[in-house]
């Protein structure tokens, strides 16, 4: 894109050639992403579990699976990875304005009531509502492997935090007369996310029904939502040609008489190396990624393991191993689409099969597993 007088080119603008899929522009996203979507926005749900619901309390027994490591992993991103001259920052085109995009990214586009993925998916224009369509909801796009696999793993956790409202909350007027209860919802809007208080688009919480979708959406964005941002980062831009974080020098226009023009002509990869990332640059980056991709040992995966809390009560272990079959049973949807030819946005030549909201992994870079939590 140019901005021209005449003929004469003033200022050229690189775009990419599809908006919100470029280089730098994707991985600038994905900072916006899991900084004002899940890691940070996570805090407060965290903060108000812990001051306001008793250990006993059932529902602070059923969350607290989904903080395992989170305030540790973003005290470590405020003291290298999002800092004033951190890694973001020596590492990205936008600079010392990258955290102040993703800012201002928060405060015009967040709204707890779509951060579940089905309003989400609606508000970006993925999906229009469709009662007659599975998940009622139609794609725009049939073949987007995200939403695909999402929505099923969105259906088969909300089963299960039905499952547990509604054992522990048969009665509806047992929400609203729940003080504890009232006061965490309370917390997290009015001091959690106190900038937003005001807002009308806040859940009301009164019955189970409205306790179910608020457990849902928070249980999402610590799970599915972070592994699917989060860990295909080292396979999708670990090789940095693909993903260049910033340029050092800027593409040359279009004009005959600049020598960067002719050098470009004469040999593109020239120009390109010189704009690419340096080494160092580059090298800090990838092991950011190679670490963030990363799954520990002792990484907990959704519904692999039960709580103990979740044992004791036959019920609840009963609808936990429901929970954990219906995963499993995921599981296998996802490689069956993987191996579907007609999916061309999953299967074919040059094609990464989509396995990142597949719940159980191994340790390592695996680009699948699902964590209950934001724990890397």
């Amino acid at each position: 894109m140019e901005s021209r007088s005449g003929n004469e080119c003033i200022h050229p603008v690189g775009t990419p050639l599809n908006a919100g899929f470029g280089g730098s522009l994707k991985l600038m996203s994905l900072l916006m992403i899991l900084s004002t979507t899940s890691l940070l926005v996570t805090e407060p749900y965290i903060i108000a579990t812990n001051r306001q619901l008793s250990a006993m309390h059932p529902i602070y027994r059923l969350l607290n699976p989904h903080f395992r490591y989170t305030m540790k992993i973003n005290a470590l991103a405020r003291m290298a990875l999002i800092n004033a001259g951190g890694i973001i920052e020596s590492s990205f085109s936008p600079g010392k304005y990258s955290m102040e995009l993703s800012s201002v990214a928060y405060d015009k586009q967040w709204r707890f009531d779509q951060e579940g993925l089905p309003k989400d998916l609606i508000k970006r224009g993925l999906a229009v509502e469709d009662p007659s369509a599975p998940h009622g909801l139609k794609l725009t796009i049939e073949d987007n492997p995200f939403a695909n696999d999402g929505l099923v793993l969105w259906d088969t956790i909300k089963q299960w935090v039905t499952d547990y409202v509604n054992h522990y909350y048969p009665n509806p007027s047992l929400v609203d007369s729940d003080k504890e209860l009232q006061a965490w919802w309370s917390e997290i809007w009015n001091v959690g996310h106190g900038d937003k208080k005001d807002e009308p688009w806040w859940p009301v919480l009164e019955t189970p029904e409205d306790l179910i979708e608020i457990i849902t959406i928070i249980v999402w964005v610590a799970s599915g939502h972070h592994a699917a941002v989060n860990f295909g980062q080292y396979t999708y831009a670990g090789y940095f040609p693909n993903r260049p974080t910033i340029a050092r020098i800027n593409m040359p226009d279009e004009n005959p008489s600049e020598e960067n023009w002719k050098i470009f002509l004469e040999n593109p990869a020239v120009v390109l190396l010189n704009s690419f990332p340096s080494q160092i640059q580059a090298t800090k980056v990838m092991a950011v990624l190679d670490v963030l991709s990363n799954h520990s040992p002792d990484e907990k995966y959704l519904g692999d393991i039960a709580e103990p809390s979740w044992k004791d009560d036959p019920i609840i272990n009963a609808a936990f191993e429901r929970f954990n079959g219906r995963l499993k049973e995921f599981e296998g949807i996802v490689d069956e689409r993987n191996a579907d030819p007609d999916l061309n946005n999953r299967n074919g030549a040059g094609i990464v099969p989509y396995e990142l909201l597949k719940p159980f992994s191994g340790p390592d870079v695996t680009r699948k597993g699902v964590p209950y939590s934001i724990s890397i």
